[in-house]
């Protein structure tokens, strides 16, 4: 009875032990859903982070910490018009902005004559 017993208490550890590290590790992989803060928009012709040439036409974008390939709603709060990007690169580099966006974006947002917007990001994919 004692070597059953303490087969069984090990086992309990052992699945509880696990348990705690699955539910951690889908919480250190969960992947930030929305955000809102002020965005700017750049265009250059150099490499993005990820290698790619950067394409100021294309709607592609910036952000700190979202993996390559993300795809973000970004919705311009003055005017309610909302464009789908791909992260691509890093940035941006300056405070208080949360993500940069490409030329082409920022025109279809409508502010690429300001330079700068409040949006509110979302991510679709």
């Amino acid at each position: 009875m004692g070597r059953v017993a303490g087969a069984t208490f090990a086992a309990a550890i052992i699945f509880a032990a696990s348990g705690n590290a699955a539910s951690a590790n889908a919480t250190a992989t969960k992947k930030p859903t929305a955000s809102s803060g002020m965005a700017s928009y750049y265009g250059y012709g150099g490499r993005t982070a990820n290698g790619e040439r950067h394409n100021a036409r294309a709607l592609t974008a910036a952000h700190r910490s979202l993996p390559f390939g993300t795809k973000v709603r970004v919705t311009n709060t003055a005017n309610g018009r909302s464009v789908v990007v791909r992260i691509n690169d890093r940035g941006p580099f300056i405070r208080g902005r949360v993500i940069d966006v490409s030329t082409a974006a920022a025109e279809s947002l409508g502010f690429r004559q300001r330079g700068v917007a409040r949006v509110d990001l979302a991510v679709v994919e």
